[in-house]
């Protein structure tokens, strides 16, 4: 018997980009697969409208933005409640191949991972991969990217154990994820994905890159942060740090953290770019709970 997957899409003031990944999972060659939209309360009235636009597909609205993490939980939550047995958790500002969730569910069910990830390539470049699967990286406390601004078959790819799964889209068992636990809301947006991975490594279960599954990011190769990125992302990685690290993983954090973040702090206060440095300081040593949207 054929899966159930739900995808969940969040929207949040991202009209144009939200209609092309729905329009993407419609085109899906998947007859057991399920769309919910979610809006994260976007004030500029986005989701009403993609709820027009798209009246077949559920809707879910949440009434306020609750991150990556809050709003993608609600449709976590929706779809466990209905059934699904898989969940695919992807962006707004991501576009899906016709195969993709077909090719992810095998991956899945042939290999008996828990979490499988597809390769992701930039859209505007989709000869140009920008995540062929991921590793956890326990001194950054982050994810690293797997073969990042590599060409597509400049190389041999092969479905492969991986232990970061990124959340730009990856495709999990519910079940797995009544046991382990969702997205930790306490991190809101950036470096959940990582947090998740953890989880599961921590617990056992195996996260399996698939190649074959192809997903197109909205992304560009050099993408400069924006001050939110900076001091969101480093406050979480702190926050990761704190949860999951014993004493001697946090000396090795830190020897690296801090004197990378003094040589980004001179970097942009030498070009002037105060609100990036002051991002820099705060999410260093800023109070890691204080969340600024």
């Amino acid at each position: 018997m054929t899966p159930r997957v739900t995808a969940i899409v969040l929207n949040w003031c991202a009209e144009s980009d939200t209609a092309a990944c729905l329009e993407s999972l419609a085109a899906s060659r998947y007859d057991a697969l399920t769309v919910l939209l979610v809006d994260n309360g976007s004030p500029d009235g986005s989701g009403d409208r993609l709820h027009a636009r798209f009246p077949r597909v559920p809707y879910l609205q949440t009434g306020a933005n609750l991150g990556y993490a809050g709003g993608n939980n609600r449709g976590i939550e929706w779809a466990m409640e209905r059934g699904a047995e898989y969940l695919l958790v992807i962006n707004d500002d991501a576009v899906v191949d016709p195969d993709c969730v077909a090719r992810l569910v095998s991956a899945a069910e042939e290999t008996g991972a828990a979490v499988a990830v597809p390769r992701i390539a930039y859209f505007d470049e989709p000869t140009r991969i920008w995540y062929a699967g991921g590793m956890l990286s326990p001194m950054r406390a982050l994810g690293t990217h797997l073969r990042q601004d590599e060409r597509i078959g400049s190389r041999p790819e092969t479905r492969a154990r991986v232990t970061f799964a990124c959340g730009c889209c990856f495709l999990a068992r519910a079940g797995v994820i009544a046991k382990v636990g969702a997205v930790d809301e306490s991190f809101f947006a950036y470096v959940e994905d990582v947090e998740l991975s953890v989880r599961l490594v921590k617990a056992g279960y195996e996260i399996v890159y698939e190649p074959r599954a192809t997903v197109l990011h909205r992304i560009a190769p050099a993408a400069r942060e924006t001050p939110f990125q900076i001091r969101q992302r480093d406050r979480n990685r702190r926050r990761l740090v704190r949860l999951h690290y014993g004493p001697a993983e946090r000396v090795r954090f830190a020897a690296w953290f801090y004197p990378t973040r003094l040589i980004h702090l001179i970097r942009y206060a030498a070009r002037g770019e105060w609100k990036e440095a002051r991002a820099v300081i705060d999410g260093a040593v800023g109070a890691i709970d204080r969340r600024d949207r």
